[in-house]
């Protein structure tokens, strides 16, 4: 309880910067400036909740504190959508945002691109339930859909406009989320999240073993397309506000677990207020360290901090006999 109080403290103290960081002066921002910085914020805050929460449970499910959404392919089949529907937003407009707004364009292209990832997963994996044939085939779903989505970005790199809004999805931004979609996101991060902390108390059943998992009446089937599900809504959420954001699912998770414990349900309470309050440092360190008037884009800071902490930390366990 105490360090989640302390979490909620920082994480208060860290909007309030993020809403007074800009170009402008505070004495000089009115009301629309503050609502793009308030969009901004919610996008940020949303999109850390919703991949910690996804990093949560992935560890969960494989037992392994390095799994992230990424090994299951979503991540990668959620960028990919989202990328196709860019490309196809830029070749259709004008019409296309007469039918279908622009704001809703990256939600569905990341939504079923999620679920497409997640539905190759199930058909392959199908006959092979066990949890390194899921692990394998994700990781190879993975590569697929990555190299896919660097194959729309050469192509694109043809249009300039549609280039650079192909890099800076890529790289990850905040700076792009919509009031409508950060409107949209609200709902399905408390459904996620809230879907996450139920799934705790088998999640700390599994921890102990698939076979006493079993024997104490846990539906490991059941337990794993629901927990891959669960990940895959969480992953596409947060692909759709920031784009392609890594590390958070690894930092966050296993800096808390240290203090909180291995236990699923605090854990995931946790993990959402740290991943909100680790993409929000971020997102201002991407504002603040620039020494032009530009932005570095949030991947790169998060990818700064995130890879040493798992270099640090897979050496760690590696002493600890623990991998």
């Amino acid at each position: 309880m105490t360090l989640r109080v302390v979490l909620i403290g920082l994480l208060a103290c860290a909007c309030a910067w993020s809403l007074a960081i800009g170009p402008l002066p505070w004495s000089e921002v009115d009301r629309t400036v503050l609502m793009l910085r308030a969009t901004r914020l919610g996008a940020g805050l949303l999109a850390g909740a919703a991949l910690a929460v996804a990093g949560v449970l992935m560890q969960g499910l494989f037992r392994n504190p390095l799994a992230s959404p990424s090994v299951a392919g979503v991540t990668a089949g959620a960028g990919l959508g989202a990328q196709i529907a860019l490309v196809a937003f830029t070749c259709a407009a004008p019409w296309a945002s007469a039918a279908v707004p622009l704001a809703w364009w990256l939600p569905i292209g990341a939504f079923a691109g999620a679920a497409g990832a997640l539905a190759a997963l199930y058909a392959l994996a199908r006959r092979r339930a066990d949890l390194t044939s899921v692990l394998l085939i994700g990781m190879v779903l993975s590569i697929l859909f990555s190299a896919m989505a660097a194959y729309l970005l050469a192509i694109g790199q043809e249009t300039y406009q549609l280039g650079r809004a192909l890099v800076a999805f890529s790289l990850g931004a905040l700076e792009g989320a919509s009031p409508a979609t950060v409107a949209m996101a609200v709902p399905l991060v408390v459904v996620g999240t809230i879907a996450a902390w139920g799934w705790g108390r088998p999640l700390d059943l599994v921890l102990s073993g698939e076979a006493e998992a079993a024997s104490l009446g846990v539906d490991l089937v059941r337990a794993r397309r629901w927990l891959l599900a669960w990940t895959a809504l969480l992953a596409a959420t947060s692909v759709t506000l920031g784009g392609g954001v890594g590390f958070v699912c690894l930092v966050v998770p296993n800096a808390l677990r240290a203090w909180q414990g291995p236990a699923h349900r605090p854990l995931v309470v946790s993990a959402a207020i740290g991943g909100a309050l680790f993409l929000t440092l971020a997102d201002i360190c991407a504002r603040v360290c620039h020494p032009g008037p530009g932005e570095i884009p949030l991947g790169v800071i998060t990818g700064l901090v995130g890879a040493p902490f798992f270099l640090w930390f897979f050496r760690r366990e590696r002493r600890a006999g623990r991998m």
